[in-house]
């Protein structure tokens, strides 16, 4: 648990939660099975939470028999756990807007199950889909999961582009994370947020309501923990999402920038009682809020874990250690080697060389020597590397100067490609017996004698200035001669 909650009965056990929103999936708001959830959709939020350049199959969400549907418009999205197992459901009602008629037409998506690192990103990036959702006109004012309280329909299993009302209700196991899209279809006619209510239902909500949902994630008024990318809009995070509903004086706000357990600095909400607090790019951290409340309880905190906020940016090579050599002595016939990346960073990356596949581990095997390519791309979404260019120099493990045509020359391949380059030739007592240049090879002589068969020292120097490549390292190392 992130936050530790204090306050009176009164304020959990009214009867409705009062009316809140979050259009954007990253600001989800966590709801409990206590009590029903008064609702609004209004706006499509401050990011697109299904880019169509981006996602390429969205489930039910692809347009049913309304082909000119629009899946974000007027958009709230909920996050709750499950704290037992067992069957949960939910009745989404669609209300009056200023107590005159109903106007909304609410669709909806639940995705998951998630573990606890359940991150928006998945979503957004089309990486899973809905489980459960309806995306068709509704009958009647109620949709959701389980049995229609309308007109007793029991729902159907979900498929895409089905024209359910209602879809089957989820069978959960503690622990869980599951999101909830919630979508008004129709056109905000009036321009005023559109009230519903979310009222959780099931076996295991009809057990006990207080623990079919786990109440301790509502609580963590602030929400999940929340991945950005540099650049991104805003993003505001609201107390007024809290249990405490409209009974708050004051939120005084902290932040841990570098998640260290040290609080950094005391920062100045905005809006009535400095109950929001908007986090820009690219200021990452742990933030915090407290309330005082009217009502004279003890103060309300988020402030056990907070809510961490990080924002990464497109990839970037380590400047020193970006690309490693991992060995160094290659055989003459197969003149490779194998490469790892380092990313200064700490996201979730990936990586593609020459034009290749993806793939999450940094070491790549069997480079051939020369100019290669990477690609680095950052799975959270924030951005693809241009092709970066790398060189791989190789060398001979041993050769044979016998003038049998085979191996008699020991060389650096790929030489060519670096800039003013010198290679530096020394017997195990530190005497430099050969200079070379221009890509030349030794022959195993000095002053024109062989040299006996044993190991010797080599020192490759170059410029490490050149356009668009970042080099290897330079080489020091050995290598055998046998006759």
């Amino acid at each position: 648990m992130r936050s530790v909650i204090v306050m009176s009965c009164f304020l959990l056990c009214t009867l409705v939660l009062q009316a809140q929103n979050s259009p954007d999936c990253r600001t989800a708001i966590p709801v409990c099975a206590d009590v029903p959830f008064m609702g609004l959709t209004d706006g499509s939020g401050d990011i697109d939470d299904f880019d169509p350049d981006v996602i390429l199959s969205s489930g039910c969400l692809e347009k049913g028999s309304v082909a000119s549907a629009n899946i974000e418009n007027n958009t709230s999205w909920f996050v709750f756990r499950a704290g037992t197992g067992g069957q949960v459901g939910f009745d989404l009602e669609a209300l009056p807007s200023n107590g005159s008629t109903v106007t909304a037409e609410f669709d909806f998506a639940v995705y998951g199950p998630f573990g606890p690192n359940a991150a928006c990103g998945d979503i957004s990036s089309g990486a899973v889909e809905p489980i459960r959702c309806n995306y068709e006109v509704n009958a009647t004012n109620f949709t959701g999961l389980g049995i229609n309280p309308a007109n007793g329909d029991v729902g159907a299993p979900s498929l895409t582009q089905n024209l359910n009302t209602y879809d089957e209700y989820l069978d959960v196991q503690p622990g869980e994370i599951y999101y909830i899209f919630i979508n008004n279809f129709n056109t905000n006619f009036d321009g005023d947020p559109e009230p519903f209510m979310l009222t959780f239902t099931g076996s295991s909500v009809d057990d006990d309501q207080n623990s079919a949902l786990d109440c301790t994630l509502r609580d963590e008024f602030l929400g999940l923990d929340i991945i950005a990318c540099e650049g991104d809009p805003d993003i505001t995070l609201s107390a007024l999402n809290s249990p405490a509903g409209a009974d708050i004086a004051n939120v005084n706000w902290t932040v841990d920038y570098d998640d260290d357990g040290t609080v950094d600095a005391t920062l100045t909400g905005s809006g009535p009682f400095g109950a929001e607090f908007v986090v820009t790019s690219p200021n990452s951290g742990r933030y915090f809020a407290e309330i005082t409340t009217i009502s004279g309880t003890p103060p309300m905190v988020a402030d056990v874990g907070g809510i961490l906020i990080t924002f990464y940016g497109i990839p970037v090579l380590d400047p020193v250690n970006g690309v490693t050599i991992l060995e160094d002595i290659l055989d003459d016939d197969t003149r490779t080697n194998n490469v790892e990346f380092l990313v200064d960073g700490d996201s979730s990356y990936e990586y593609a060389i020459n034009g290749g596949a993806f793939q999450d581990d940094p070491i790549f095997r069997d480079i051939p020597v020369g100019i290669n390519t990477v690609i680095i791309n950052d799975k959270n979404g924030c951005g693809i590397t241009e092709p970066i260019e790398f060189l791989v120099t190789g060398y001979p493990k041993f050769f044979t100067p016998n003038n049998d045509g085979i191996n008699d020359l020991w060389l650096v391949y790929g030489i060519e490609t670096l800039t003013d380059p010198s290679i530096y030739i020394f017997d195990r007592y530190g005497k430099l017996l050969k200079q070379l240049v221009n890509g030349a090879g030794w022959d195993g002589t000095y002053n024109g004698k062989p040299l006996p068969s044993t190991d010797y020292w080599f020192k490759l120097d170059f410029s490490r200035s050149e356009d668009n490549v970042v080099v290897a390292r330079t080489i020091r190392s050995h290598f055998s001669l046998k006759r």
